[in-house]
């Protein structure tokens, strides 16, 4: 089986923006409600709550793991949508219910050994710019609050819940030098593994 090119390009400064400092980001934190989802909430009768999530982005997170970058999930709100979906993608690093980010990353961080500049962060709402604005990279989805696209280094083309965290994703991948081999990993099985 041939090699692939990339298809996929981004322009040469913002790579190496996401490469970080160090040239190479260790982990990424990412929000839920309008990154990972598309920010709207559906409520049952019974007050049971209801989130879609995008099988793109889902995807992106287990390729950003599998090429050496941590995925983080941080979230303000609780629900077993957003646990079953964390524990689906196998993901090792979720705080949920946070009041205060900031709070819950850093020590998190520290039990990590990351350093912020080593950490790309995204988000869409004022409860991530203490994370966005300490993190070395900071990524925002296309509906973004005004306020966080004016912090964040890159401003996706596709909206939360829709391919934004995928974008994010494979950003930081190609800026780290590991996505062709993860794209040419695919060539021979669905999980990338290999023969």
């Amino acid at each position: 089986m041939q090699a692939l090119n990339p298809a996929l390009r981004f322009p040469a400064e913002l790579l190496i923006k996401a490469q970080g400092p160090g040239l190479a980001l260790k982990a990424a934190i990412f929000d839920v409600d309008g990154v990972l989802t598309d920010g709207r909430i559906y409520i049952g009768e019974q007050g049971e709550s209801f989130k879609a999530f995008s099988t793109l982005d889902g995807h992106g997170l287990k390729l950003l793991d599998q090429g050496g970058i941590t995925p983080i999930i941080i979230t303000g709100r609780d629900s077993p949508a957003v646990r079953r979906r964390v524990a689906d993608l196998g993901l090792q690093h979720a705080v949920y219910g946070a009041k205060d980010k900031l709070a819950v990353a850093q020590p998190l961080l520290d039990q990590l050994g990351l350093a912020w500049h080593e950490v790309a962060a995204m988000g869409d709402d004022w409860p991530d710019l203490p994370l966005m604005t300490r993190a070395g990279f900071a990524c925002a989805p296309a509906q973004a609050h005004a306020e966080v696209k004016a912090v964040a280094h890159h401003v996706t083309s596709a909206p939360g819940g829709h391919g934004a965290a995928r974008e994010c994703c494979d950003l930081l991948l190609i800026a780290a030098g590991r996505y062709a081999e993860l794209l040419n990993g695919h060539l021979d099985t669905l999980d990338g593994s290999g023969r």
